[in-house]
């Protein structure tokens, strides 16, 4: 199976405004930048190594914090998950187009809806 992001770091794509609103873009100075393949071409975006702590709080249950790469961009519109981090938080897709998933400790039949898309534009 392919997300399509593909990496060997736990990473979330921050877009800018969400960047501001953490006040990552303060940090840009320090970051590495670094070309990631996009379907349009390459793409440069800022890398600040372990600057964020990531997990997934449900009503039912809280996943372990991750400690992952902020990937900063300049045109992303939403916030968006590598592999790897998804791998780490336990997210199992059980459906692309339609949304379901589950986290790896739930139950089989246990499925849970995917939130609203949140554009950061």
């Amino acid at each position: 199976m392919n997300s399509g992001f593909e990496t060997d770091t736990p990473q979330l794509v921050v877009p800018m405004k969400l960047a501001t609103e953490l006040s990552l873009h303060h940090r840009l100075v320090e970051a590495r930048i670094e070309s990631y393949g996009t379907p349009g071409g390459p793409v440069r975006m800022y890398v600040l190594p372990e600057v964020l702590e990531v997990w997934i709080e449900e009503s039912d249950i809280r996943t372990k914090s991750i400690v992952d790469d902020a990937v900063i961009s300049e045109i992303a519109a939403e916030v968006l998950i590598s592999d790897y981090l998804a791998s780490e938080l336990g997210i199992i897709a059980e459906d692309f187009r339609q949304g379901p998933w589950r986290i790896r400790e739930d139950p089989s039949n246990k499925v849970r809806k995917s939130y609203p898309r949140q554009l950061w534009i």
